[in-house]
């Protein structure tokens, strides 16, 4: 995924919510907390490595549920 790509999938108007933490692009559509693309200030469609890292201290498994759907391309 390119960032304009990601960008696409934010949960809103019946796309999936997807989100890129350490450059892996997760699913997070059918978690609970995801409602809407939105968690806790959180907003789907982006790269979110900074706040996950701050908010669950590097802590991947948060994420283990969710499935993986790509990866987020270097910018260039």
């Amino acid at each position: 995924f390119t960032i304009e790509e990601l960008a696409q999938f934010n949960g809103k108007d019946g796309q999936p919510a997807y989100v890129a933490v350490n450059g892996t692009v997760y699913d997070v559509s059918a978690l609970a907390r995801w409602t809407g693309g939105n968690h806790f200030g959180m907003v789907a469609g982006r790269d979110l490595s900074g706040p996950f890292m701050s908010c669950h201290q590097g802590i991947t498994d948060r994420l283990k549920k969710a499935v993986i759907v790509g990866t987020l391309e270097k910018g260039v």
